[in-house]
């Protein structure tokens, strides 16, 4: 975190070091810095240099960008998000961060998709964040965690739990209670826009 400027990813106007959600538009916010630092500490040996990372409702990009710092030149970090012009910023955003050189090799990236289904085309991940509650953890996301990998994912409808996912080596699957949340619902793209 110390190397990704959270200030380069919040709209202009809003206090980027508050911590606290703050709305990127289209009904999608950036966390707030301590459930940034949650993650990542929870998900910190599974973002080692070489290490592939998907992050779940990429939003403005930034927990994306982490991740690919920590993952460096040998690793791969992938952005999904289902509202377009969300990947349009988050890519501007990290073109102006200090993972701008990752982006540029390819070996950071955003793209638009549905994240209940997340991004096959680069699976099997030793990471995943999801950036909003799901109504339980969903089957595509797991698939795509490489044995041995972990997932990180808010589970429940008005209250949510943080769920440490982990996927065993022999293909069984650990989860845990890490602590409660509060995160905007992933969902449809139609859904997410009908109050915008």
């Amino acid at each position: 975190m110390e190397n990704i400027d959270r200030a380069l990813f919040v709209p202009a106007g809003l206090t980027p070091y508050t911590d606290s959600p703050l709305p990127i538009g289209y009904n999608a916010t950036i966390s707030a810095p301590h459930m940034h630092a949650t993650c990542l500490e929870l998900l910190k040996q599974h973002l080692q240099p070489g290490m592939h990372a998907l992050d779940v409702g990429s939003g403005s990009g930034y927990l994306t960008a982490c991740f690919a710092m920590m993952v460096g030149p040998e690793g791969r970090a992938v952005g999904i998000e289902h509202i377009p012009e969300l990947v349009a910023a988050a890519t501007e955003n990290a073109q102006r961060s200090a993972s701008a050189t990752l982006l540029m090799d390819g070996l950071l990236s955003f793209h638009v998709a549905d994240g209940r289904l997340g991004w096959p085309d680069e699976a099997p991940y030793d990471a995943i964040h999801v950036g909003a509650a799901a109504p339980e953890i969903p089957r595509p996301l797991v698939d795509q965690l490489k044995p041995g990998g972990r997932m990180v994912i808010p589970v429940g409808s008005y209250f949510q739990r943080l769920q440490v996912v982990d996927k065993n080596v022999d293909g069984s699957v650990t989860v845990r209670n890490d602590a409660s949340v509060r995160y905007v619902p992933l969902t449809s793209r139609s859904a997410q826009l009908q109050d915008s």
